[in-house]
């Protein structure tokens, strides 16, 4: 019996473009409700606040030079996919990084697909077992040509040593983890990108 071979066709097809994006999120809040199965009100009040992360981040993260440069050399067409849902802070610190690189290139299309919904793309990315999230994957022709996420190296050192002897509450942790983003201003993922985008 053969089976068929995975193709990322119908995940392209079926994402949304950040501005999309955005704009769901908007409407879902003002409904009261983010994406995602879980309509936790603790969600609610992160998906509020990553609108605000996402578009401040979108305004004044700057690009450096040996990465724009990677990517405007990219000469044949790119989807670069994310799974994401509205709710998840580390998205909301990598998501504007992402749009604004595929602004550089008209070769590079750079959709959103959201995890819940797509669990079966999802489960081939897990990281450590788990489905965190975002996950970027660049696909050309239909294959993967470099993945990313969900988190800088750095951390997702923090996250992992979290998890093996929490000596800190999970609050504390979100707190550290977005003081380290602010101060770092997408230096680390651009500088992860730079090695892995062909």
């Amino acid at each position: 019996m053969s089976t068929k071979a995975f193709s990322f066709d119908s995940y392209i097809l079926k994402g949304i473009t950040h501005n999309v994006y955005i704009d769901l999120l908007k409407d879902l809040l003002s409904e009261g409700k983010t994406t995602g199965l879980n309509q936790d009100d603790g969600l609610i009040e992160y998906a509020k606040l990553n609108i605000q992360r996402m578009e401040r981040i979108y305004k004044t993260v700057s690009i450096n030079d040996d990465l724009a440069n990677k990517v405007k050399a990219i000469t044949e067409k790119q989807t670069w996919i994310c799974i994401t849902e509205g709710w998840c802070g580390d998205a909301a610190q990598s998501i504007p990084l992402f749009e604004r690189l595929a602004e550089l290139n008209d070769n590079i299309s750079f959709k959103i697909v959201l995890r819940d919904e797509n669990l079966d793309l999802m489960d081939r990315n897990l990281t450590n077992g788990g489905r965190a999230i975002p996950i970027v994957i660049a696909i050309q022709n239909d294959q993967e040509l470099w993945k990313w996420g969900p988190r800088p190296k750095s951390l997702q050192a923090i996250v992992d040593e979290f998890k093996q002897n929490p000596t800190v509450t999970y609050e504390e942790l979100k707190t550290q983890l977005h003081t380290w983003y602010s101060k770092n201003k997408t230096a680390e993922q651009q500088n992860e990108l730079i090695t892995l985008i062909k």
